[in-house]
C-alpha cells in the first residue's frame, strides 16, 4: 500500500494489451489540484517506471493559472532544478473519451529523488498522514463525493455561463427527468468509469439547475480513493467536452444557485479490519465523537485547504447546505460534520466543509489530521446540533474571508505538524500570491458599483 514505486511489469503488461496506444499522459496534481505533466510516446513508458521523469521544481508551486511563485524556495533558490516523478501504482489506464488512442497515468514526486519539490507534493502529504494511522494500527476508510455543474459548451466565452438542464433555470432537485435527459452523457460517463476501473455509483440531480452528483464507492485504501477522485474529475471533464458540454467544479458558479461541495465520508478500521466508529447508537461511540471534536477544533486552521480560492468563499451563506460553523449532528444536513443514517457497522462521519474546487489529497490530509488529533487528545465536540445548524451561534464561525484563512493556515502549529512546515510554507506562499493578484484586479463589478456613483 505504501510502496511509492509502481513495478515495471505494470507498464509492460499494459502496452502488450493495448498495442494501439499512441500517447500516454503523465499527470501530476499540483497544490491547486490542477493536473500538470507531459505527453509521452509508448516507447518512453518503461523508462518512466524504471527511472522516473523530471519536471522543474517550480511546477510544484504554481498559481492556479500556472505562474511561478517567488518565496516558495522552489524557484530561483534551487535553480529551478529537475525533480523526478514516478507512476502511482494501478493508475495506468486508457482515456476512452479522447479521439486518438491515449492513456494516462498519475505520477507523484519521489520522496527522495523528487526533492526539493517533494515537500509540496499533495499526494505525499496525504500519504504521510495515512502512515501516522498505520503506526497506531489504524486504517482510515474514505469515500469522495463531488458535485459539479454541467454547462453549455460555449459557457467558457459567456458571462454568466448557462447550465444544461431540460427544466429551465429553476432547480428540480432529485428530478429524474434531468437524469433521463442527460442519458447519452451519463451512459458515456459510466462506460468510461468502467473502463478506468472507477467505482461510480448512483447519479442524482442536485439543488442547482444543471448540477449533478455521482457517488464514488468507499475504499479501505484511502490513497486509492483519492487517486480515483482525481481521475474521476478529469474523466467527467473529458466526457463532458466530448458531448459539447463544460463540467464545472467551481465552488460557486452562480450567485443565486447552490454551490458545489466535496463531501468526504470517513470511518476508521482497527488492526482486525473492524470499524471503530461502529455502534447501534446513531451518535456513535465516544471515539467517533472525539474524531468529530478534532475535526471541529482544527477546521478553522485548515480552512484555506478546504476553501482554497477566492470563489470558494461565495459558497458559504446561510441556508445553502454549506456550513458556516464547525457544527456536528446526526442525520442533519445543516451541519459541517454529519453522522448519516445507516447500519451500525457502517457508522461514519461526512465532512461537508470542502468545496468541489479543493485539492482532494490536501483536503483529506487535513480531515485525517483533525480526526487523529481529536482521537489522541480525546476532544469533546459538545452536544450535537438538533434542528437548524445555521442558528448554532454558540459555535465560533469558520474564517469567512480568503486572506484570513490563508494567514490562519500559515501560522497553524497543527498544520505544520501534520503536513510539514515546508508544505505549509509553500502552499501559503502560493495562496498569498493568488490572493494579492485577485484582489488587485479591477472587475466589471467595480464599474457597476462605483463608476458613476462616487
Amino acid at each position: 500500500m505504501f510502496d511509492h514505486r509502481a513495478p515495471l511489469a505494470e507498464a509492460q503488461v499494459f502496452l502488450a494489451r493495448n498495442p494501439d496506444i499512441r500517447h500516454i499522459q503523465m499527470l501530476h496534481t499540483d497544490n491547486n489540484g490542477v493536473l500538470r505533466g507531459k505527453s509521452l510516446r509508448p516507447a518512453e513508458l518503461p523508462a518512466l517506471y524504471e527511472h522516473g521523469r523530471p519536471l522543474p521544481s517550480s511546477s510544484a508551486a504554481l498559481t492556479v493559472h500556472g505562474d511561478d511563485v517567488e518565496g516558495t524556495g522552489l524557484l530561483w533558490e534551487v535553480g529551478d532544478m529537475d525533480c523526478l516523478l514516478f507512476p502511482v501504482p494501478g493508475t495506468l489506464v486508457r482515456c476512452p473519451w479522447l479521439p486518438g488512442p491515449t492513456a494516462q497515468v498519475l505520477v507523484m514526486l519521489d520522496p527522495e529523488l523528487g526533492m526539493p519539490s517533494a515537500v509540496a507534493d499533495p499526494r505525499l502529504a496525504a500519504r504521510r498522514v495515512v502512515e501516522r494511522y498505520r503506526t497506531l494500527g489504524l486504517t482510515p476508510v474514505m469515500a469522495v463525493e463531488l458535485e459539479f455543474y454541467l454547462l453549455q459548451g460555449d459557457s467558457a466565452t459567456r458571462r454568466p455561463p448557462l447550465p444544461v438542464t431540460p427544466r429551465g433555470v429553476h432547480p428540480h432537485v432529485y428530478c429524474l427527468e434531468e437524469i433521463e435527459a442527460l442519458a447519452p452523457f451519463l451512459d458515456d460517463l459510466y462506460r468510461a468509469c468502467d473502463e478506468q476501473g472507477l467505482p461510480a455509483e448512483s447519479a442524482i440531480s442536485e439543488f442547482g439547475p444543471g448540477q449533478l452528483e455521482i457517488t464514488l464507492l468507499h475504499r479501505t485504501d484511502t490513497l486509492r480513493a483519492l487517486d480515483e477522485a482525481i481521475a474521476y474529475r478529469r474523466l467527467v471533464k473529458g466526457v463532458a467536452q466530448k458531448h459539447g458540454y463544460l463540467a464545472c467544479f467551481m465552488a460557486k458558479p452562480f450567485a443565486n444557485a447552490s454551490g458545489s461541495g466535496m463531501h468526504l465520508h470517513l470511518s476508521v478500521n482497527d488492526a482486525d479490519g473492524q470499524n471503530i466508529f461502529a455502534s447501534e447508537d446513531p451518535a456513535g461511540p465516544m471515539v467517533l465523537r472525539h474524531a468529530i471534536g478534532g475535526m471541529a477544533a482544527t477546521a478553522a486552521d485548515f480552512m484555506a485547504v478546504f476553501a482554497p480560492h477566492a470563489n470558494s468563499y461565495r459558497r458559504f451563506c446561510a441556508n445553502s447546505y454549506a456550513p458556516l460553523r464547525p457544527t456536528w449532528g446526526i442525520n442533519n444536513r445543516t451541519v459541517a460534520l454529519r453522522i448519516p443514517t445507516g447500519p451500525a457497522a457502517g457508522r461514519h462521519v461526512e465532512h461537508r466543509i470542502c468545496g468541489a474546487d479543493a485539492n482532494c489529497y490536501l483536503a483529506a490530509a487535513a480531515v485525517l489530521a483533525g480526526v487523529l488529533h481529536g482521537i489522541t487528545e480525546g476532544i469533546d465536540p459538545g452536544p450535537p446540533v438538533r434542528g437548524d445548524g445555521y442558528q448554532a451561534s454558540e459555535v465560533a464561525p469558520l474564517p469567512a474571508y480568503w486572506p484570513d484563512a490563508i494567514e490562519r493556515f500559515a501560522a497553524s502549529t497543527l498544520a505544520k505538524e501534520y503536513l510539514t512546515p515546508r508544505m505549509v510554507e509553500v502552499f501559503s506562499a502560493v495562496k498569498r500570491t493568488e490572493c494579492q493578484r485577485f484582489l488587485s484586479e479591477v472587475t466589471s463589478q467595480d464599474y457597476d458599483w462605483y463608476l458613476q456613483t462616487v
